[in-house]
């Protein structure tokens, strides 16, 4: 079957994400927020800080530290899952830290922190990815010094294809090969990769195509996350 042949599930090309959406200033207390949307993969993003570092023995003379926490509610998916962390979240907390701390100019704030909450209102797969975007959004709207921002989407590969931003069913996917996945962040201008995980088979050519089609989606990302940002400047926020 060819690239041209291949037609996904949903209708989508195979370079196409889910529809976007994007919103900054949701949650009025905190002190940045932001909402991302994979089509009915939605995340939320609350940000606090820069502000004292409790307990005091965690504190860094050198920089802030960014400590983020990324939870799926229990009503996320179809069938309820437990509340609170286990492996996975702790696992992605981490990784979202990864990603969003090299745009950060947290040397500004010595001896504080600044949590990111991220929440999954609903799941249907990509929900690291739309974390990270809200996440960044957030920050940004926190008035938080940043290099750039930085957008995320997951490349997969199905029936030897690669495709753009997958969704559950093509993220469960298992023929030939197996199912494959590859969540990516970029800083947005400058492409310069932040995050880069596989699950999954892919030979090094397929890999470099993957990295440049991540790329593609990303601009497109940034762009919505821009201006969601700068309709929030245009309204006074």
């Amino acid at each position: 079957m060819t690239t041209k042949e291949f037609k996904r599930e949903d209708g989508r090309k195979l370079d196409e994400t889910r529809e976007i959406k994007a919103e900054v200033g949701i949650i009025p207390n905190a002190d940045g927020s932001a909402m991302f949307a994979f089509g009915d993969t939605i995340a939320i993003a609350a940000v606090y800080g820069p502000r004292q570092m409790y307990p005091q023995h965690q504190k860094n003379p050198e920089k802030s530290v960014l400590r983020c926490n990324y939870s799926m509610l229990s009503f996320s998916v179809n069938d309820r899952i437990r509340p609170g962390p286990n492996r996975r979240s702790m696992e992605i907390s981490k990784i979202t830290e990864w990603a969003l701390e090299p745009v950060l100019m947290i040397e500004q704030f010595p001896n504080m922190v600044i949590d990111v909450y991220i929440a999954i209102l609903q799941a249907n797969a990509s929900t690291r990815c739309a974390g990270i975007n809200a996440a960044a959004m957030a920050l940004a709207h926190a008035g938080i010094p940043m290099k750039d921002l930085v957008s995320s989407v997951s490349i997969g590969k199905l029936d030897k294809h690669l495709v753009v931003d997958l969704n559950k069913k093509e993220e469960d996917y298992e023929e030939g090969e197996g199912a494959t996945d590859m969540p990516f962040a970029f800083f947005s201008n400058e492409d310069k990769i932040t995050l880069m995980q596989l699950d999954g088979n892919i030979s090094t050519k397929q890999y470099k195509e993957a990295i440049e089609l991540a790329k593609k989606a990303c601009k497109k990302i940034y762009e919505v996350q821009k201006e969601a940002l700068k309709k929030t400047i245009g309204e006074g926020d």
